[in-house]
């Protein structure tokens, strides 16, 4: 980079406008590094001292596939997400952290405050080095360090070993994202003048001292790395453009980054979704960000679905791009008479997708829903909506979060799953979890 650049770059990071990036010549190394040690806990729930949070199971058959309970906390702003590996799956919301065996059935759950509290789950199964993480913001501490604790198990079994780390982020906002390689993990968050930082994935999983490397601006939203790659990328939606961005090792072991991809995807619906109506009231909910909650690397392609304003009420789109840009397909659930919001994608190592989101209506409390496709069936083209549960009440106030989580099955990499909300009598958000063996999916 030239010095007048340096000097531009400089001049953007204090005005809190740099994003990251120079261009794709110029790569991106971090502005600093520290080193954060670890909170070690010897088990999830620090062999009994963390107090015990029994939520859901109760395994059942919905519409032919396995659904059971996830957290029963009647908050209106839950978070739920999921991850699965080593046998169990994995759940985080905003009331704690719960494991449940593939069947259903409830073994473990605890409080936040067991991993140093916070807010916001973020979760993921690691399937080259075999861990679970996750990530909760605590804005509440004393130190005013509004510490991003990453915390991540030190095996496949999420009832044994896992380590936390603290990382300071004193001028964050909840939102963040996180994502993983068999080298990085990364996560990215809006505040302040460093808005990404990269942690090595060896020293989390042995619960060594770790580096902490932090980039000036935002990379993007992290990517979930099911592809066999140590290169961790980052995506950015704006309003006519993707821009992918891809952290390599430079060859000392420490990480840069680079764009290598900045293309005008054309598409028809990119902004943000209203409101959403509810039966019951005039209350409307939020539906969602069009800005994707969970993005993946699956067989060289990023995969991702948003919510977007399609003819003035809420729709899910979803993609399938290439690492440049390039749209392979994309494909669109809307209705005109309901409004589908707050949405997740997974895909699995045969690209078969699953795309999971919420139903809403003047007609009808929101209710969690799933759609499907085989890798064999026409491109941009979903199957018939799947009904997971029927609301029973109205929420109180619009905020309802990122209530929608859908992942890959680590162990196997094909069957897919997807936690999605529900309201109770009250309009508070309970969850369920579905299984979805794409081998026997249902015609």
């Amino acid at each position: 980079m030239t010095r007048s650049a340096l000097m531009n770059a400089s001049l953007m990071i204090a005005l809190g406008l740099w994003t990251g990036i120079a261009g794709a010549a110029d790569p991106i190394r971090p502005s600093r590094t520290e080193t954060i040690t670890p909170i070690r806990n010897a088990t999830f729930n620090k062999n009994g001292k963390c107090r015990q949070r029994k939520q859901g199971g109760n395994p059942r058959e919905v519409a032919g596939y396995l659904v059971f309970d996830g957290a029963m906390d009647g908050n209106r702003q839950v978070d739920p997400q999921i991850a699965v590996g080593g046998g169990y799956v994995l759940h985080g919301t905003n009331g704690g952290l719960v494991i449940y065996d593939k069947k259903g059935h409830f073994v473990q759950g605890v409080r936040q405050t067991c991993f140093n509290g916070g807010i916001d789950p973020k979760l993921f199964f690691d399937p080259h080095n075999r861990v679970f993480g996750f990530d909760l913001w605590k804005y509440w501490d004393k130190e005013k360090k509004k510490p991003v604790n990453i915390s991540v198990s030190e095996t496949s079994d999420p009832t044994g070993a896992w380590n936390t780390y603290a990382v300071p982020a004193p001028s964050g906002r909840d939102g963040g994202g996180i994502g993983f390689s068999k080298k990085w993990i990364g996560y990215s968050f809006p505040g302040g003048k460093e808005k990404t930082f990269i942690i090595k994935m060896a020293e989390a999983k042995a619960g060594r001292p770790a580096t902490v490397y932090h980039f000036p601006g935002s990379l993007g939203h992290p990517v979930a790395t099911q592809d066999d790659t140590d290169d961790l990328y980052f995506f950015q939606l704006t309003k006519t453009r993707f821009v992918i961005r891809r952290v390599t090792d430079r060859g000392d072991g420490t990480p840069e980054c680079v764009e290598v991809g900045s293309k005008e995807h054309g598409l028809d619906y990119v902004g943000f979704p209203p409101k959403s109506p509810q039966k019951g009231t005039t209350q409307l909910t939020a539906s969602g960000d069009r800005n994707p909650k969970n993005l993946v690397l699956q067989s060289g392609f990023l995969w991702f679905s948003q919510t977007v304003n399609c003819k003035g009420r809420a729709a899910v789109q979803w993609h399938q791009i290439k690492t440049d840009g390039t749209i392979v397909h994309t494909g669109l659930i809307s209705d005109p008479k309901s409004s589908y919001i707050q949405t997740t994608l997974a895909v699995n190592k045969n690209l078969d997708v699953l795309v999971g989101f919420q139903e809403t209506s003047p007609e009808m409390y929101i209710s969690p829903r799933f759609t499907y496709r085989l890798a064999s069936d026409p491109p941009g083209q979903m199957r018939a909506i799947v009904k997971l549960g029927e609301g029973q009440g109205a929420t109180k106030g619009v905020a309802w979060g990122d209530y929608s989580g859908s992942t890959v099955d680590g162990d196997n990499l094909t069957d897919l799953w997807t936690v999605q909300s529900i309201t109770d009598a009250g309009g508070k958000g309970d969850t369920v979890i579905a299984k979805v063996p794409m081998k026997q999916t249902p015609q």
